[in-house]
């Protein structure tokens, strides 16, 4: 089976979870013995774990970088023999007509309901509105990562959306010396993993954060009000390090406030992947999850399934993954991170029942090997539906 991915940055992964995504995913079709075309951004090396890179120009502006490129990864796939295509995110359902015009099944992968990001204006969401239509209307199969967005199309648009996961399992391997380069114990300090961006409340971290550290030293710290808790203080000493893993390439008034409260204790190492990501999943004492926007996050299972700790925003998404094998908080109306965390470092006893509890959720409910079974299963249906000559 020939089958091509497009709508992502490409890989080797280095911005998200899309990329991720077609990484494994790919990587393990290739090993199945399918051959696997992913579309790039970046120049590089013209095979990747098996995979063949196609790369592409994009138009290098926010709202246009990912639909353009999708647009001549399409085009491209046109005179190209593949049995499926798979298209990641619902911004590039404009492609699939092209793709069904010259009768090459395809499924896309609609992510969330991403028209309610913050940080998109009314064209942006009119986009995304449009690209949920489109998905209706012109794919062969509608593909979400959560029950929640399932619903969410059941309801709006009359389908029946295929749930599949992001999967997520770690390698037994050696750590990284990412810890020693960032001055870092083992289970020695809090991690947040995100791109910096509004609806992933990296700044309402670093504030709750902040407020954890100004009551463990016996202050009392005043906040906004959508910010303040009623919670009650438990007491904390020795506040470990936060550490915000992620990067910001649109939103750069929010990167510059986030880097204004960098400090000794709040550290900002860029955007890291690989066995550095991985070594920094694994020996957070805590990992916190903020996002409020998407379906399933690939970082929130990554985090259960390194056997961490996790903290997650209360969301129905995060809620689908998590179950009772994660903690939860609220940043709004009423901030309840800093209490949280308080009461967890003051009572370790619940990290640990947590870590136990996370991973063993991850084992049964992501692996990526059953990931993959359902895609490959998918795919290969619509493989078989393509005409012959």
């Amino acid at each position: 089976m020939k089958v091509a991915i497009l709508g992502t940055r490409g890989v080797p992964p280095a911005y998200g979870g899309f990329e991720t995504f077609a990484a494994e995913l790919g990587t393990r079709l290739v090993q199945r013995g399918h051959a696997v075309t992913v579309y790039c951004r970046a120049q590089g090396v013209e095979r990747w774990n098996g995979i063949r890179r196609i790369v592409l120009p994009a138009v290098g502006h926010k709202y246009l970088e990912t639909v353009s490129h999708s647009f001549l990864s399409a085009l491209d796939a046109l005179r190209r023999d593949f049995d499926a295509v798979l298209v990641c995110n619902a911004a590039n359902a404009f492609v699939l007509p092209l793709l069904r015009a010259v009768r090459i099944p395809v499924a896309i992968n609609v992510d969330g309901i991403e028209r309610r990001r913050r940080k998109w204006n009314v064209l942006g969401r009119a986009v995304y509105a449009c690209g949920e239509a489109f998905s209706a209307a012109f794919a062969n199969a509608v593909v979400a990562d959560a029950d929640v967005i399932a619903n969410y199309y059941r309801t709006a648009y009359g389908l029946d959306p295929v749930t599949i996961p992001y999967g997520a399992e770690f390698p037994v391997e050696e750590d990284s010396d990412v810890l020693e380069r960032l001055g870092l114990h083992r289970r020695g300090y809090i991690l947040y993993v995100s791109r910096f961006e509004p609806e992933n409340n990296p700044l309402e971290v670093v504030l709750a954060y902040e407020t954890l550290v100004t009551r463990s030293r016996g202050y009392e710290v005043t906040r906004p009000a959508h910010l303040a808790t009623s919670q009650p203080r438990n007491p904390v000493t020795n506040v470990p390090p936060l550490v915000m893993l992620g990067a910001g390439l649109y939103a750069p008034d929010l990167v510059r406030e986030l880097h204004r409260h960098a400090s000794d204790t709040i550290l900002f190492p860029g955007a890291l992947y690989d066995a550095d990501y991985r070594t920094l999943q694994r020996n957070a004492l805590v990992y916190l999850q903020a996002t409020e926007v998407g379906g399933t996050h690939p970082a929130l299972i990554e985090g259960m399934a390194s056997g961490g700790c996790v903290l997650a925003h209360d969301t129905p998404e995060n809620r689908e993954v998590g179950g009772d094998a994660i903690g939860y908080f609220q940043l709004r109306p009423a901030e309840t991170l800093s209490a949280e965390l308080a009461r967890l470092l003051a009572d370790t006893s619940g990290i640990d029942s947590l870590r136990q509890a996370g991973r063993l959720r991850a084992r049964e409910r992501f692996s990526w090997g059953r990931v993959v079974d359902s895609y490959e299963a998918l795919l290969e249906a619509l493989a078989g539906q393509r005409p012959r000559p």
